[in-house]
């Protein structure tokens, strides 16, 4: 199998496709479609959004040092894109996607109440890196919804649908193939050496 080199460029796919919600005091709330989205560290929990500086949704992130980021579900893929490709200077989002600013728990930023899960996000650094600026935020408080919760209390978001987005398109994630550390569990092990073991030779007759 061949393989090509092309140029350096971004090609870090799929990777999470995910709505910002973010509002100026006494002005109408604004949602930024972001796919270069993604976690920082754990403790505290961290995240960062990359958005380009002539965004309408920079300025406002920048002077309120908050956002909320909003999952994306296969039901909301119209109104992600429409926000990713409108400019806020010039429409209402909520208003023109049907969606709904829900009050958020920890920052003055409204959360996407049709999204099944909002996390809010206080900025503390702003990395200038060329085309794109860095938010590195803490998160503040996670807002789920109670349907993805079975009656035991665990939280299963593959329900959900989530979307990712790759190389221009969008995409629902699909078959769960693993969970973290299956690789090395005491089952699986098991079954590699079953897999392994020589096959027991024929009694004599």
């Amino acid at each position: 199998m061949g393989k090509q080199t092309w140029k350096a460029g971004n090609m870090l796919y799929p990777v999470p496709a995910v709505m910002i919600s973010c509002q100026r005091k006494d002005e109408k709330p604004n949602i930024i479609t972001v796919a270069w989205a993604g976690t920082v560290c754990t403790a505290p929990a961290m995240v960062s959004i990359s958005v380009r500086p002539e965004r309408y949704s920079y300025d406002i992130i920048k002077e309120t040092k908050e956002f909320v980021i909003n999952l994306v579900t296969k039901d909301l893929i119209y109104a992600t894109d429409y926000c990713g490709v409108r400019s806020g200077r010039d429409v209402d989002k909520f208003k023109e996607m049907n969606l709904t600013p829900q009050e958020s728990v920890s920052v003055k930023a409204p959360s996407i109440k049709e999204s099944p899960v909002n996390i809010e996000c206080r900025v503390v650094d702003i990395l200038e890196y060329g085309s794109h600026h860095m938010f590195v935020a803490e998160v503040v408080s996670v807002t789920v919804e109670d349907s993805l919760m079975d009656e035991k209390g665990k939280f299963e978001l593959e329900r959900a649908g989530l979307v990712a987005y790759s190389h221009g398109e969008y995409f629902e994630l699909g078959e769960k193939v693993g969970k973290f550390g299956f690789s090395v569990s005491k089952k699986n092990e098991n079954k590699k050496k079953v897999r392994t073991s020589h096959p027991k030779k024929p009694k004599n007759r």
